[in-house]
């Protein structure tokens, strides 16, 4: 299996994707286990000394005034803990709370936040061992970080609380850690708080998010394509030079796309046919524009997961120069808004994949095609009624698109008086992105039904490609009315784990 090495400078967005859905194992580097020890001396030398410092030998939050006697230090770190895991409602996805035990280790590593080096290890064992502790969807207000979910995961490496096993079954972490040979820990000073403090939650799903959306942009460029086609629009507004005059990089990469998607098509340039146009619609013809702006949108997520990919988010922070300092670095400002920005675009991308898809089926916009694309239009509603699923989602999908980050509500008695709402933009960012497949399966299934139905003209030779493989997946062509859940949920499938970008880049080379 695949091993991921945790050192102090930071992992990449593929180490999280590793970790969290690949069930990479995770091994701590030797300048790891240094730099975590000589960050604990600094630690254990200020616990000593009768100066109260926060985190280390004082309470938290608005309880920070209160300096804690040492015989105490031990039960303060149990109870904040126990305290913070608070969480409620269902429990989220494996894939999340893997992806944030192993940020918060990433965090651990960097030696900036005291914590012992068997500290460190336990937290990599419970990830080897495939333990997923059990974190609810409510709890974080993102600001000190994802406190609550965060945790629960702490609470697991103290052997109390939930966990799910490897074989997916939850039992309590005691019974868990022993079965798998591992030996609670005991916090000492800070180590309870410095398990808490980041935005390990929100910078995860932001990573898995991005992953997801550039496997989506890259599809929504193929169906748009095929709905150009299916509609005899033009392919002249994709020419590079067109797109060269207003540089954005997304828009160019879109564009790019869809012209290798239509190349050799016998369906484009008939707009001035039987029902003749200037111009195609805003929907096919500013589709780079829309999908390009999203890519660029990406580019800058992608720009700010990397820089909180190579951070140390903790407060207090243990110095180089050995000197532990209070800070705001665990604000989540900076990630939600990029979550939130990604909720537009990914709301925008569907809604004019939605206005494609239902000029397919309106006869008096389609250039020819039968109503709703029904076999006997009167006796068939054809796609009709898909066609209100995807409008559903759109709708939902703008639902979604509310920012979260705009939002902050104060807590701990008006010390946490600003909040970022980073873990609630994430989770609706998740839910925007399983929407948006299924918004890109809908107008897939309605275009390649569509360009079916253009008898007489023949499809680009990548576009028989994705008609073929997608009806091999199971997703049935024209015809007679039908049970249509089973024919999206395999249309949603075949864009969901890749296999229609496969089918396209087996004729076009890989698309940008």
């Amino acid at each position: 299996m695949h091993t991921v090495v945790v050192g102090t400078s930071g992992v990449s967005a593929s180490d999280v994707l590793a970790v969290a859905r690949g069930g990479a194992r995770v091994q701590l580097s030797e300048e790891a286990v240094t730099a975590l020890a000589a960050a604990r001396e600094i630690v254990d030398a200020l616990a000593a000394k009768p100066d109260p410092v926060y985190g280390v030998s004082t309470g938290f939050g608005a309880l920070a005034t209160r300096h804690i006697s040492p015989e105490l230090r031990a039960q303060l770190q149990r109870n904040i803990v126990r305290s913070h895991a608070a969480g409620m409602g269902p429990a989220v996805e494996r894939e999340v709370v893997r992806a944030l035990m192993f940020l918060r280790l990433k965090t651990v590593c960097s030696g900036h936040t005291g914590v012992r080096p068997e500290v460190a290890q336990t937290m990599a064992d419970l990830l080897n061992a495939q333990i997923t502790p059990v974190v609810h969807e409510y709890g974080s207000l993102g600001c000190s970080g994802d406190l609550a979910p965060l945790s629960h995961c702490a609470l697991a490496l103290m052997g109390e609380g939930d966990a799910e096993g490897p074989d997916g079954v939850v039992r309590p972490a005691a019974e868990l850690l022993a079965a798998h040979g591992i030996q609670p820990v005991e916090l000492r000073e800070k180590e309870g708080l410095a398990l808490l403090n980041g935005t390990d939650g929100m910078l995860g799903m932001l990573v898995m998010a991005l992953a997801d959306l550039d496997t989506l942009y890259r599809s929504a460029d193929v169906t748009a394509a095929l709905s150009l086609e299916a509609l005899l629009g033009t392919d002249w507004v994709l020419a590079p030079e067109l797109h060269a005059i207003r540089p954005h990089p997304g828009q160019a990469a879109s564009a790019a796309n869809m012209l290798a998607v239509l190349k050799g098509s016998g369906l484009t340039g008939h707009h001035q046919d039987d029902a003749p146009r200037v111009q195609d619609a805003y929907s096919v013809r500013c589709a780079p524009q829309v999908a390009g702006a999203g890519r660029d949108t990406m580019a800058h997520a992608r720009l700010v997961a990397d820089r909180e990919l190579a951070s140390a988010v903790d407060n207090p922070v243990v110095l180089p120069d050995g000197r532990v300092e209070s800070n705001g670095n665990f604000h989540g400002a900076p990630v939600a808004y990029v979550l939130d920005f990604l909720a537009i675009a990914a709301a925008d991308l569907a809604s004019i994949a939605e206005r494609r898809t239902d000029r397919l089926l309106d006869k008096n916009r389609s250039h020819g095609l039968p109503p709703f694309l029904a076999d006997d239009p009167g006796v068939d509603s054809g796609l009709m009624i898909a066609q209100y699923t995807q409008a559903a989602l759109v709708s939902e999908l703008k639902r979604l698109a509310v920012p979260a980050s705009a939002d902050s509500i104060p807590s701990s008695a008006m010390q946490e008086d600003h909040v970022s709402m980073g873990w609630s933009a994430a989770r609706k960012l998740r839910t925007a992105v399983d929407n948006l497949t299924r918004v890109i399966a809908i107008e897939l299934y309605a275009a390649t039904r569509a360009v079916e139905l253009r008898e007489g003209l023949a499809p680009a030779p990548a576009s028989r490609a994705v008609i073929d493989a997608v009806r091999e997946a199971g997703v049935q062509g024209p015809g007679a009315d039908r049970f249509l859940a089973p024919d999206l949920a395999a249309a949603d499938a075949f864009v969901r784990d890749g296999r229609l970008l496969a089918a396209v880049e087996k004729v076009t080379g890989p698309l940008q």
